[in-house]
């Protein structure tokens, strides 16, 4: 009775060796896409390495990177097409490691990438982890690995780099590292403008963390003779689901009340510096103030109105037969991503990964960009991926592998098929 009373557990894997199988298995799905690209692209006569590094938006990075900013195109129909479209935190990573090794500006951004990537899937892990446990965060990592446009995260472009620092971002958020949480966000924010998610997730946290914290002050003295065991629970940042409860006394809860709250504040401090510092800086650039950047957006005719320019590209499609199953196909696109938003929401995802997802597929879905572009636009949304994480993660590891590894030569596929056709813009 007393070894059976004084077992315990054996000590927890450290998150290095967790994560370790979903990164391989990460890597052996993008490593199974770059082979099928080659193969692809050498029967078209054409570089799989060009196709990566130094064509569309990886051009423009790589002259930001070597020339700095300033360079524009003007179009013959009036557009001006500048390069302080392009956040400047994968153009100073190109153009360091160039300057410390002998990669070329296009070498190095395409090493950034894979190592993104990598981080991406890691911070990917890591949260699905901290929600559902570790088998869903393979199944997590592995899905977003197998996104049709997951060719998007070999090149050298800043989906990866941007999905990295937001992924690792809200982790902290979850586990409590303010400081850190806002330092990431930071540089997310230097990443892409679709960076405002990752800042509003972390106000948004803070704020219902202070919330939180004063209601539980309040209540202190009303509740002392009333203390019991908690079961799992609503904290400010998200709730504890039932299949987690398990592990809820082995961690710290999301609301991280006890949370110094100048650390609480420093993260919100930091977080939007990244995105308004540089806003800032292309409006005094250009003259024009603070909104400066959006009418270097205009040039490229981006901009946000509520959806209403794809609408209308998707009604379009319905104005003849052949195209009528494209359009079908993106209106079912479009319910699928929203349906598993909301079953994100029923199945009381903590709010940052909430705040953060739907941030996200408003600017992805609801701006005038090109449409083209809109897929790789959602790679970010990875926690829409955690309820087919959970579900996969249910089946028998002999299904769910023959599931996966079907899914990832059909991606690799049509990633092969995509980069030489049309490719992302």
């Amino acid at each position: 009775m007393t070894d059976l009373a004084t077992r315990v557990s054996p000590p927890r894997a450290t998150l290095p060796r967790r994560v370790a199988p979903a990164l391989v298995g990460y890597a052996a799905v993008r490593a199974l896409g770059l082979i099928v690209l080659a193969v692809w692209s050498a029967a078209r006569g054409k570089s799989a390495y060009t196709l990566l590094t130094a064509r569309w938006d990886a051009l423009w990075y790589t002259r930001v990177a070597e020339l700095g900013y300033g360079y524009e195109v003007r179009l013959p129909n009036g557009d001006v097409h500048s390069n302080l479209a392009f956040f400047p935190l994968l153009p100073w990573l190109e153009r360091l490691l160039h300057a410390v090794t002998p990669l070329s500006y296009a070498d190095a951004g395409f090493a950034v990438s894979l190592l993104s990537s990598l981080a991406a899937a890691g911070g990917i892990f890591a949260v699905a982890e901290w929600v559902h446990g570790p088998r869903v965060g393979l199944c997590a990592v592995l899905l977003w690995a197998v996104l049709p446009v997951g060719i998007v995260q070999s090149m050298a472009y800043s989906e990866s780099l941007f999905t990295a620092l937001a992924a690792w971002s809200l982790y902290a958020l979850l586990t409590g590292r303010w400081v850190s949480a806002g330092l990431l966000a930071a540089l997310a924010g230097l990443t892409r403008p679709v960076g405002a998610a990752v800042v509003a997730a972390v106000w948004v946290a803070g704020v219902l963390s202070f919330v939180g914290t004063r209601s539980a002050s309040e209540s202190h003295g009303a509740q002392a003779d009333e203390r019991a065991p908690a079961p799992p629970y609503d904290s400010p940042t998200g709730r504890i689901s039932r299949e987690n409860g398990a592990r809820a006394a082995t961690r710290a809860p999301s609301s991280t009340p006890d949370a110094p709250s100048w650390r609480r504040a420093l993260g919100m401090v930091i977080a939007p510096l990244g995105a308004a510092g540089y806003v800032l800086w292309v409006g005094h650039r250009t003259g024009k103030g603070p909104l400066g950047y959006l009418d270097v957006q205009a040039g490229w005719r981006n901009g946000f109105d509520g959806g209403y320019a794809f609408a209308r590209f998707v009604g379009e499609k319905f104005t003849s037969v052949p195209s009528a199953p494209a359009g079908a196909g993106l209106v079912l696109g479009v319910a699928l991503l929203i349906w598993l938003y909301v079953t994100g929401v029923r199945r009381r995802q903590p709010v940052p990964l909430l705040v953060y997802t739907g941030v996200v597929l408003a600017l992805a879905l609801c701006a005038s960009s090109y449409f083209g572009s809109k897929p790789r636009l959602l790679l970010p949304a990875f926690p829409l991926l955690l309820p087919l994480a959970h579900t996969l993660a249910r089946a028998r590891t002999s299904r769910s592998a023959l599931v996966t590894a079907g899914v990832a030569v059909a991606s690799a596929v049509y990633g092969a098929f995509w980069l030489n056709g049309s490719g992302p813009p």
